[in-house]
Parts: C-alpha cells; structure tokens; sequence
C-alpha cells in the first residue's frame, strides 16, 4: 500500500510500502485507501500567483465564513530552494499562554529527523505570506511524544501524530494573552458529535492563503473499521483540505465570539478521495502540554 509523503506543488511524491497503510471505512466494502500526510514546501513564486489569481476552493471544503480565527493558524519555515514549508496549527491554554498544538509530522519526519531552524505561527493568517516573520511568532521549542520516532515506519508510529510547540513573547506579551487560546480535550472523544476541522490548505485547489473548513460527526475509528495505524484517529468523510492542513484543529463548542472553541484533535492525514483522520491527544499527551506549558 503507498504512502505519499510531502505532496504538494513543486514536491515529488516520495512513496514507501507498506501492507498496513491504509485504513477502510465504516458501513461499506472493506477498502484501502493511500494516506497522505504533508509538511507542505511550496514555491514562494506558486503561492504569489495563486494568491493574484484568486483560485476558488472546491465545495467541500468551504471557507471559513467568519474570517480569520484567532487563536487558528499557520505554520511557515524556510524550506530551502526558495520554497517555503507549510502546516497548520492552534493556540491552546497553558500555564505560560505560549503552546500551540499541530501534527508531529509537520515537525520531524523521516526525510528532516530534525525541525527546521525557524519556525513561525502566524495567528488568524490571511493573506500574509510576504509578512509572516513581522506577524508570527517564533517557535522557540518543539515537542513530540516518544512515539513518534522517525526512524521506524510511518504506520508504526502514526498514532503518535500530535506535537506541542512553545513559542516566544512578543513586546513583552505571551501569544494567549494577544489572541486568546482554545480549550484541549483529551480522549474519549465523544462518538457522533459535531466538529469542525480547520486549516491552511495549499495544494491544488487551494493557495493556502485564507482558513478553510469541514465541518460533520465524530467518527472514532475502532478495531474491525480501520487497519492499526488508524486505529483511535477520528474520520470525517466528504473533506477535501489538502496538504498544507496538516496540524489543523478539530474544534468542538465554539466560544460565543467564535474565536475559540475545545481542540480535541488535530488534522493528521488524507486518503486523497474525501476522507481525512484526525489525531486525538491520548492521555499520556499530558505530560507532553505540560513540558511545552512549562
């Protein structure tokens, strides 16, 4: 079974074998789809002309019609090659007002074992490419669970897909107290509640310059419905976010002011064909938001 990696405008698809790397779907045939998971490089020169070009996205993922969420945002380093590298992520509460959660795979994978050198989140993003060192905050630590050791397969440690990131003040002021911050549920996710998975999404048909959504049920994946290295993820089907999402929230209980809501998982990889899993945070993560949050 293949497993793209790294799939995006000016990227190869790297694909690595595997007999357990798909996962199948609830109340129909038994089928094995590939997974996608991306810390999308992209052209700086791709993103430009998308962004002049206004490219609609397709239907299933629609826009976020509010705007900009604060406590939501973008994840942009310097990939190398004159490209930049791409994933989403969220404010969440910690002591030090200073985490943000998002996919392990968007820091260390088998091809960087190491994060990048500089790191920004960008909260609320919306078209802001030429200025995402003057409006992010800089990652100062990274976070990611022993699982996810890059130097086994990837369907070996994709359970492990979640990451914390510790990020820097700015003029003296922590990122939770300029934007706010989301509640972090950890498992049991509820089965058959409403959630909405947020992000970034820059393959094609997106630009991966404004927020995008899905929005639909719970779906806990459990033994007999999904091969091992999905099994616990939460499946949303009819959802095309493409890479570039990856590290995204699933948000449940939006606040009033719909700038926040409770994270109880984050976007982690894509069967190409309308289905995305999500990573729920297990309870051994808390020690994990306990180091970032220190």
């Amino acid at each position: 079974m293949g497993m793209l990696l790294g799939r995006g405008p000016g990227v190869k698809d790297r694909t690595t074998r595997s007999a357990e790397g798909g996962w199948t779907c609830r109340g129909r045939a038994p089928r094995v789809f590939p997974m996608r998971i991306a810390r999308l490089p992209i052209p700086v020169a791709i993103a430009a002309v998308s962004l002049a070009l206004g490219a609609q996205p397709a239907a299933a993922a629609d826009p976020w019609a509010p705007g900009p969420v604060s406590t939501v945002g973008k994840l942009i380093w310097d990939a190398g090659g004159g490209r930049l590298g791409l994933c989403s992520g969220a404010v969440v509460e910690a002591p030090n007002g200073s985490v943000v959660a998002t996919a392990a795979h968007c820091v260390r994978s088998q091809e960087a074992p190491e994060p990048p050198d500089e790191v920004w989140f960008v909260p609320g993003y919306d078209h802001g490419i030429d200025s995402y060192r003057e409006d992010g905050w800089r990652v100062a630590a990274f976070h990611t669970p022993e699982g996810w050791d890059v130097t086994r397969a990837t369907t070996e440690i994709l359970p492990h897909d979640y990451a914390f990131l510790t990020v820097g003040e700015k003029e003296g002021r922590t990122l939770q107290e300029a934007h706010g911050a989301n509640r972090l549920a950890f498992e049991p996710v509820e089965e058959g509640a409403e959630v909405a998975v947020l992000g970034y999404p820059a393959a094609g048909p997106y630009d991966g310059e404004s927020l995008h959504h899905c929005a639909g049920l719970t779906d806990v994946l459990t033994e007999g419905e999904a091969q091992r290295p999905n099994l616990g993820g939460l499946m949303l089907e009819g959802c095309d976010l493409t890479a570039g999402s990856s590290g995204g929230p699933w948000v449940r209980e939006w606040a009033a002011d719909g700038q926040s809501g409770t994270v109880v998982a984050v976007m982690s990889v894509g069967s190409g064909e309308g289905m995305v899993v999500g990573r729920p945070f297990p309870d051994e993560a808390r020690d994990l938001l306990a180091t970032a949050g220190a």
